[in-house]
């Protein structure tokens, strides 16, 4: 594979050109552009420029609206909902998540549902945006069918990830965000294109069978829950969730309605913050801070998130796919 270097303003500027070249006003392209700068500056390849192609393919095809202006309805005094009026959700996570913080740190819970976006990004950016308020965040979202159920061979669930993040006074918070499959769909794209195999147990061939060749999961095959019947059961959660308790798609309502142009499909979020210090109480920080001692005095044992904001750290140019970066570049000509 063939890469070229580019700095985190180079990515940045690339994506922000490209989607107003392509139909985002100001807003909608600034939310996304830093979404995937973000990705690629904490090495997370799959959520990064690589999703550029996706998001621009739906733009033109008008299923997503790139100038929309989300909107905040008070549900109860513990949870708001934003309509994202069709857009990306970004630009909704950036209206709903300030108002998610003022709740919660007012009544130590609170609960915001996101509907009418489309998600093609990491959950991260707004669970660790509660943590860096000193609140606890959770949040999933579902997509189109990519997932078996358990004992089953056809898809019924999205990869359906779900992230935490854990707060931590003056340190880098503790933060998970997963796909409830044995691995994410864009890492499964990533493997394929890159010219890797995936591990035996990632997913079935279009016969059924398992399989390690990333094409044939993409190719009419499917993805595995991770944890075989658990993983399953959390998966079933966060459809319920992120669609029953939303009151946005299922992944198979989002099949239905997609008009499958490569670019994110419409659903909705679940997003629940808690405030540690108005439930637990002044002292939650440092009882906290014992339990992780305690796990990083096991040799082998990393935090959740500590590979992302290592890699953060470092201000040097990413190494992206250079056929990648041709093809992006060619959408705003």
């Amino acid at each position: 594979m063939t890469t070229t270097d580019l700095s985190l303003k180079e990515i940045y500027d690339l994506a922000k050109e490209v989607l107003e070249f392509n139909g985002c006003d100001e807003t909608s392209s600034n939310a996304v552009a830093n979404t995937v700068c973000t990705a690629e500056r904490d090495g997370s390849a799959s959520h990064g420029l690589f999703r550029i192609p996706g998001y621009v393919k739906s733009l033109k095809s008008k299923k997503v609206n790139g100038k929309a202006n989300p909107t905040i309805n008070n549900l109860t005094q513990n949870a708001i909902r934003v309509d994202g009026d069709y857009g990306f959700a970004p630009v909704a996570i950036n209206v709903g998540i300030p108002a998610l913080i003022e709740i919660t740190k007012k009544h130590g819970i609170g609960v915001l549902t996101i509907t009418n976006t489309h998600h093609f990004a990491a959950l991260w950016p707004e669970t660790e945006a509660l943590a860096e308020e000193d609140l606890v965040g959770i949040a999933c979202t579902a997509y189109k069918p990519s997932v078996a159920p358990a004992g089953a061979k056809k898809p019924l669930f999205g990869t359906n990830p779900i992230s935490f993040a854990w707060p931590r006074p003056g340190k880098t918070p503790v933060v998970y965000d997963m796909a409830t499959a044995t691995m994410a769909m864009g890492e499964v794209q990533v493997a394929m294109r890159d010219g890797h195999e995936v591990p035996m147990g990632t997913g079935l061939n279009k016969e059924g069978e398992l399989t390690s060749n990333p094409a044939e999961i993409v190719d009419g095959g499917v993805l595995l829950p991770f944890g075989g019947y658990k993983g399953s059961a959390i998966s079933m959660m966060i459809e319920l969730l992120a669609a029953g308790m939303v009151g946005d798609l299922f992944s198979f309502e989002a099949k239905v309605e997609d008009n499958n142009d490569g670019g994110p499909a419409r659903g909705g979020e679940f997003i629940m913050a808690m405030s540690p210090e108005l439930i637990a109480g002044k002292n939650w920080a440092d009882h906290s801070e014992e339990f992780f001692k305690q796990m990083l005095s096991l040799e082998g044992v990393r935090l959740p998130g500590q590979r992302r904001h290592n890699n953060r750290q470092s201000q040097e140019p990413r190494s992206i796919n250079k056929e990648l970066v041709d093809k992006i570049r060619e959408l705003k000509s």
